[in-house]
């Protein structure tokens, strides 16, 4: 029996379970593996039942969709297709539908399945209004298998567009007889849609508050995601999850694109918030299917955009200037940058206490006390580097009050000081004649450290400790990272020579 697993360095819980034989071929993985984002035991726990849940009914899905399609499948998958269709009308009742009731009444009866087509020759109206209605059904079909990762066997794909045509009967009729006043529509096998009562609008802001209480986000990150649902609710002159559909997405995807917006960030900061805020309401059975689970965009690299790490000579330009600093931030975060690859928000929002000595070894502990990390993997231990010692970064530190290290920075409005030295130091790098598109003033130190650490045979899984990135293997995952381990490596980094 699967319980939660507690991360030996950060101290999160997560949810690991090896996956079934005949599934590892299909998922391309051995094992489910995700945070539960709790250091709580009860928590977790309670959050380990819901995910094995969801993954077991997943696991269930995809082994369904691997063989043939009883009577009861088919009228279950035909069900819930007329429950989302019903859905859709509900929000727009007076949308045309594009649906002859006479038609369908008959549609499959005429010839077995799809009409022949005989390009030489046009296709009666009638004969091409039957296909059309055809081509409906086998659209929703795909579409709802689409949205659950699965896809219809073959042979059943007619047999599930034959039932969801009663569906999409029932629909239309009960709408037309809706739109009359009417109280009864006449077809006994629709009274379950006919008891629903209208359903409400999902607003934006009803999915934003439901995924907030689970997910317990940073409130930067909750501020972003806000305003980018704003955004696509000022788009759509609506805010309705139920009226949105994949195609409304693409449209503001074309839109962005106009703008001039990054591919990359539509990708990751517009689509992907949309895309997890709707699944969220997916997974919580408050909508079905998530529009944006297809919608993505095909990002061409070119080699002026790469990023580099500095080169020595860069290095050397931005320690000399940080020397000459008398602001703290100036002074000390670029050094430690050098010599840790950490992030810059890490070190400017540290806490004198976190730099300490840990079995006799001075290190700088990046924990989740002192503010917002980016992963699990980001709550660790770094040595201090012998240039660092050298250099009096120990002297600045016992010299500091408890609390903030680099009290100069004021917190920014989400009150971290991270997000003002991010600025900040990207601004100073640039003005001293670091200008190369290729940089990046904050995250180079980090590919920096990397190129050093490969040039000069530090062990990679160190390595990546060291910098915060994950674990590439399950195997990377066991034991632990001692100081004394990462000092050995560390100390491969030659000082630098001003």
């Amino acid at each position: 029996m699967t319980r939660p697993w507690k991360h030996p360095d950060s101290g999160y819980y997560w949810f690991r379970k090896r996956v079934p034989d005949d599934l590892r071929n299909l998922l391309g993985k051995r094992e489910e593996r995700f945070s539960l984002g709790t250091r709580d035991p009860a928590e977790a726990k309670r959050l380990h039942a819901l995910k094995l849940a969801e993954v077991e009914e997943r696991w269930s899905n995809l082994r369904n969709g691997k063989r043939p399609l009883s009577a009861d499948d088919v009228a279950q998958h035909a069900a819930a297709i007329g429950q989302h269709l019903w859905r859709q009308v509900q929000a727009d009742p007076y949308k045309q539908l594009q649906w002859d009731v006479e038609i369908g009444a008959s549609l499959w009866s005429a010839r077995k399945g799809e009409l022949y087509v005989d390009v030489r020759q046009p296709l009666p109206a009638a004969d091409q209004k039957r296909l059309d209605q055809q081509s409906v059904c086998y659209w929703l079909v795909d579409r709802h298998f689409e949205g659950k990762g699965l896809s219809p066997p073959a042979e059943d794909r007619e047999r599930l567009a034959r039932a969801v045509t009663l569906e999409v009967q029932r629909v239309v009729q009960h709408r037309e007889a809706t739109l009359r006043g009417k109280q009864e529509v006449g077809v006994g096998d629709f009274e379950l849609l006919q008891q629903r009562a209208p359903a409400a609008p999902l607003t934006f802001e009803k999915m934003i508050e439901g995924w907030l209480r689970e997910k317990k986000p940073y409130e930067k990150t909750l501020y972003s995601w806000r305003r980018v649902m704003n955004e696509l609710s000022s788009f759509l002159d609506h805010d309705d999850a139920r009226r949105v559909t994949a195609d409304d997405l693409v449209k503001w995807k074309e839109e962005l694109l106009a703008k001039g917006r990054a591919a990359k960030t539509i990708r990751d900061s517009k689509l992907a918030p949309v895309r997890a805020i709707f699944q969220w309401a997916v997974d919580n059975r408050k909508l079905d299917p998530n529009p944006a689970s297809r919608i993505s965009i095909n990002l061409k690299r070119r080699p002026e955009d790469g990023r580099r790490g500095y080169t020595d000579d860069e290095a050397k330009i931005i320690l000399r200037a940080a020397r000459a600093e008398k602001e703290s931030h100036k002074r000390w975060v670029p050094w430690v940058c050098a010599y840790t690859g950490a992030r810059i928000a890490e070190i400017c929002q540290l806490r004198s206490e976190d730099i300490k000595r840990i079995d006799d070894i001075w290190c700088i502990a990046f924990a989740a006390e002192a503010g917002s990390l980016k992963n699990v993997n980001s709550e660790r231990a770094v040595p201090l580097h012998p240039a660092l010692q050298d250099e009096g970064f120990l002297k600045f530190v016992d010299s500091a009050r408890k609390g903030p290290l680099f009290t100069d920075l004021a917190p920014d409005r989400f009150g971290s000081r991270g997000g003002t030295g991010t600025k900040i130091l990207s601004r100073w790098i640039r003005s001293l004649g670091v200008t190369d598109k290729r940089i990046s003033p904050n995250h180079s130190w980090r590919h920096r450290l990397k190129t050093l650490g490969r040039r000069n045979g530090l062990a990679l899984d160190i390595l990546d400790a060291m910098t915060g990135h994950g674990r590439k293997t399950v195997a990377d995952t066991y034991g632990e990272f001692p100081p004394n381990a990462m000092l050995r490596e560390l100390k491969k980094i030659p000082t630098l020579e001003l």
